[in-house]
């Protein structure tokens, strides 16, 4: 297993973080996904490969950014 943090501007509330958190969980190989509003984080568990660009791309789609 294998643990990303990334930075994310934009979640102000519990529905932000499950927003991000159920477009992350779709990507391949993530088993899951942990976003924190108050800390603007979100933590992924992922096995095998799992690209940076796809996760910032989930998140942008559902009007969020990732600072990288």
């Amino acid at each position: 297993m294998n643990k990303l943090t990334l930075t994310v501007e934009g979640m102000t509330c519990h529905h932000c973080e499950m927003t991000i958190e159920k477009a992350v969980k779709q990507l391949k190989n993530v088993v899951s996904a942990k976003a924190d509003h108050m800390n603007k984080t979100l933590e992924i568990i992922y096995t095998g490969e799992l690209k940076i660009d796809d996760v910032k791309q989930k998140v942008e789609e559902v009007g969020y950014k990732v600072l990288v």
